[in-house]
């Protein structure tokens, strides 16, 4: 007999752990948003944990890994109901797709950790070293077709320009030109953006998702931007539910297939970040990482009107 929780929240704690018994948790992400049961939205930290439940829950998922003599990095995954009472679910004793969420609030390269771990390093931080500071939110961006049930839709990318500029993280290996197969897994990229307030972090991500431009295949990119227009989710109170309480799919089925129109915003940004491109590469001036103040003003006018739709 299984316990049967109603609209859980799904909240998996971060691990790292030595050979010589050293163990800290580095925070949680809150992976709520799923649909049958593929994560889809993750963000940290998450908006329903007190600091004193963060702590509890964490000295949990360091107990367990310390009780079972665990090296390296790791999660340990359970599921919050609405009393707040937490319950273990599974641990993946690996580095997760998004592990990056973690890195860009702790400011800790897990990835490096993992093999200095692996080759029998101690441990470099104690609980008290590690600092949650900011939010980071990701939205996986995959090769589906979020009005036709999530279809998955193989083709070849054409155009492909992803978004820039402070707190924007893009873990991907797509490019115009790349081939979606059928036979692999549909995700293109992974965009996390990262602001000093949960707040910021939307904003951020509503200009990014605006601003990345994906053509030849469908992509999720809708989906995401109405999870991220819903009050449910503006309120950061998300369950395992969520897709199927503010039926989202349904709301997808609405959307016509229409022909990408680029406005003149996209059309300023497309020009300026491609000179700036390739004046950069003309000059062969690496030390220069600064982005083209015209971008950067579309990218603040952007923002800001996300801002003040809260």
């Amino acid at each position: 007999i299984e316990k049967y929780l109603e609209e859980p929240h799904h909240i998996e704690f971060q691990v790292l752990a030595d050979k010589y018994g050293n163990a800290v948790h580095l925070g949680e992400r809150d992976c709520s948003i799923q649909r049958r049961h593929q994560k889809l939205v993750e963000e940290a930290p998450s908006p329903v944990l007190s600091n004193e439940l963060r702590e509890i829950i964490g000295n949990a998922a360091v107990s367990a890994i310390k009780a079972i003599g665990y090296e390296g990095a790791g999660t340990v995954e359970f599921l919050l109901d609405k009393n707040k009472n937490f319950y273990f679910i599974e641990m993946n004793t690996r580095i997760q797709v998004e592990h990056g969420v973690t890195e860009m609030v702790t400011n800790v390269d897990l990835v490096k950790e993992q093999i200095k771990l692996a080759e029998g390093a101690k441990l470099a931080y104690r609980q008290e070293d590690i600092k949650i500071e900011g939010h980071a939110i990701e939205c996986r961006i995959n090769a589906e077709d979020p009005s036709n049930e999530f279809a998955p839709s193989p083709g070849t990318i054409v155009n492909y320009l992803p978004p820039g500029g402070p707190g924007i993280r893009i873990s991907s290996s797509c490019h115009t030109g790349c081939k979606i197969l059928p036979q692999f897994d549909s995700l293109i990229a992974l965009l996390i953006c990262y602001g000093s307030t949960r707040q910021e972090a939307i904003a951020r991500m509503k200009r990014s998702l605006g601003e990345f431009i994906i053509e030849g295949v469908k992509t999720t990119i809708p989906f995401h931007q109405l999870v991220l227009s819903k009050r449910q989710f503006l309120r950061g109170n998300v369950t395992t539910s969520f897709i199927e309480n503010n039926k989202i799919v349904e709301e997808l089925k609405g959307l016509k297939p229409k022909k990408e129109e680029l406005t003149k915003e996209k059309k300023v940004i497309i020009v300026t970040t491609a000179v700036s491109q390739y004046l950069a590469k003309k000059q062969n001036n690496t030390n220069n990482k600064k982005a083209n103040p015209w971008v950067m003003a579309a990218r603040q006018e952007a923002m800001n009107e996300g801002l003040l739709e809260e």
